[in-house]
């Protein structure tokens, strides 16, 4: 699949295909509102594919004030779990799409579901299969081939109902019969030949619990489950264009409000899974902590990493609806986060690979607060004092010993200015017996009006808080890790480096940072307070994002 231009280049003005239908559709007077769902399975997290869709559809029905509903399409109970349903109430009210009182079951439907399986029965136009699953794949054909028709396909309507019934009481054992529409096993769309409708399930369900043991299938309830709520437009990703022929016979069969299907470009990211059994197996296999571990790309993850709703709106936004699927480089999403965090972000000054600094002209014990903006466009942000002592630490990459011409960072002999502290020169290196460097001496000039080239931050060492720093990357390391080998998985393409925790050293007004407080470290990055595994003045650091060179730069 191909990758996308840079997040540089410009969203285009024109209006999106689903907008121009919807316009359309108003014009001729085949709709007279706008009205969308978001209908997620409970089987999982939702991730960031998924926040596309909520973003699209609720956004749809207040661009045209019409109405959004948040309906759970949990007809699977061996998968769905009330810890999936309450998270993705969860992520879903914190993404901003409201759903007023519009928060809908399929599993409310199941009785009207039943009925009108029983009305199909009774129109000649279900009836009850007998073949198991490997059986009925062998009967279905194949693309090229048409399908054989089941030689239970021909049982009266009373058998029919009989058996209905007695699937519905639980007198039959799983996978002994399902309920098939009867359509065409010969159609070239494989989703006509004679899907099934109802299987045999004794599990508990999470809303009904044993009340049913024989559950609809997705391709039955969906649309029936549209024309309940009286959704106008079903938006899906293209996975269901080829099923949606089957969408519309469903309601035209039982003659019920007919929502039209749309369907768009599912959001494919680079460097990372997109499946939810992949990531339900990142999770059970232990290669990552949990759903909400920084590096996956559930929506839970990312609020954990520091992403804000307001970012993946824009992202969603500036990506567009497209008709044929590509995929979307992680750049995009990160430029999105790096341009909300750099409005809201307060600054602070953090080292994460240290070395040590003797300011040789400031006396042991002695403190100069230096005053430094908590965010330097934003006036009203005010200002903090920083601590600067006799020893300090500063990056060990802002300080090379054989310098190039072009280095304007600390070199021996030569100048740098500390952030928004004053200028230091370093007169002397301390190497230890190895010849590695162990200490800077320098003579500091708190006179700010000379001009260097160079700027780098810094943290008083005696009064710096120690603190866990989580430095995350890609969750793969290759832009498209379905892409392997025979023999391999997407799990061979996961990126070793993908977390590396560290002790840094934070300015001390960091001590009493709140989880879930963003913070640019100056030339650094932006770093979002863990809202797990913070406590009071043992605060845990997520780099959210790192800069861009063009930011990270100080004059």
């Amino acid at each position: 699949m191909p990758t996308d231009p840079s997040p540089t280049a410009e969203k285009p003005a024109s209006r999106n295909f689903i907008e121009q239908i919807i316009d359309a559709d108003l014009a001729d007077n085949k709709n007279v509102e706008v009205h969308t769902r978001f209908p997620p399975e409970p089987n999982g997290y939702l991730h960031i594919g998924h926040a596309k869709s909520i973003c699209l559809n609720f956004g749809l029905a207040q661009e045209y004030n019409g109405k959004f509903n948040l309906r759970f399409d949990d007809t699977n109970p061996a998968k769905e779990e009330q810890e999936y349903v309450d998270s993705i109430l969860d992520d879903v009210r914190w993404l901003g799409a409201n759903w007023e009182d519009r928060l809908f079951f399929a599993s409310d439907y199941f009785d009207q579901l039943h009925d009108w399986a029983v009305e199909l029965i009774k129109a000649g136009k279900a009836y009850v299969c007998d073949l198991t699953a490997d059986q009925m794949r062998d009967y279905r054909g194949t693309l090229t081939e048409p399908g054989k028709n089941s030689p239970f396909r021909d049982r009266t309507v009373e058998e029919n109902l009989e058996l209905f019934a007695k699937m519905k009481a639980g007198e039959f054992a799983d996978g002994t019969h399902t309920l098939r529409a009867k359509i065409d096993m010969a159609a070239p769309n494989i989703n006509l030949r004679d899907p099934v409708m109802y299987r045999i399930k004794h599990a508990h369900h999470h809303r009904t619990g044993d009340t049913w043991c024989i559950y609809p299938s997705y391709d039955y309830t969906h649309g029936q489950s549209d024309s309940i709520e009286g959704i106008t437009y079903s938006i899906c990703t293209l996975e269901f264009e080829n099923h949606r022929p089957l969408y519309d016979w469903f309601c035209e069969s039982l003659a019920i409000h007919h929502p039209r299907q749309i369907e768009f470009a599912r959001l494919n990211l680079t460097y990372t899974v997109m499946s939810k059994r992949k990531l339900l197996q990142l999770v059970n296999e232990g290669h990552v902590s949990g759903w909400d571990d920084p590096r996956m790309p559930t929506i839970r993850g990312l609020r954990r990493r520091g992403y804000t709703p307001e970012a993946i709106q824009a992202f969603c936004e500036r990506i567009g609806v497209a008709k044929f699927n590509s995929t979307i480089d992680m750049a995009w999403l990160e430029d999105a986060i790096r341009e909300d965090l750099n409005e809201k972000a307060l600054r602070a000054l953090a080292v994460l690979n240290p070395i040590k600094v003797i300011l040789t002209n400031i006396e042991p014990g002695s403190s100069i607060d230096v005053e430094a903006p908590n965010h330097p466009q934003n006036p009203e942000a005010g200002m903090r004092k920083v601590p600067l002592m006799r020893e300090i630490l500063i990056e060990a990459e802002d300080f090379m010993e054989d310098a190039p011409k072009k280095f304007f960072r600390l070199r021996p002999g030569g100048e740098v200015r500390l952030r928004c502290a004053g200028i230091i020169r370093c007169d002397e290196v301390i190497k230890d017996d190895a010849g590695n460097v162990t200490e800077l001496r320098c003579t500091f000039d708190p006179d700010h009006s000379r001009k260097v080239k160079g700027t780098i931050h810094w943290v008083s060492a005696e009064r710096a808080l120690s603190a866990e720093v989580r430095l995350y990357d890609h969750l793969c390391a290759v832009e498209n890790p379905e892409n392997v080998s025979e023999g391999q998985t997407f799990l061979d393409n996961l990126n070793p480096n993908s977390l590396q925790t560290i002790t840094a050293f934070v300015e001390p007004s960091l001590n009493e940072a709140m989880p879930g407080t963003h913070i640019q470290f100056e030339r650094l990055g932006y770093f979002f307070v863990d809202p797990v595994d913070s406590a009071p003045e043992k605060p845990v650091f997520n780099r959210t994002a790192t800069l861009r060179d063009s930011w990270a730069k100080m004059k």
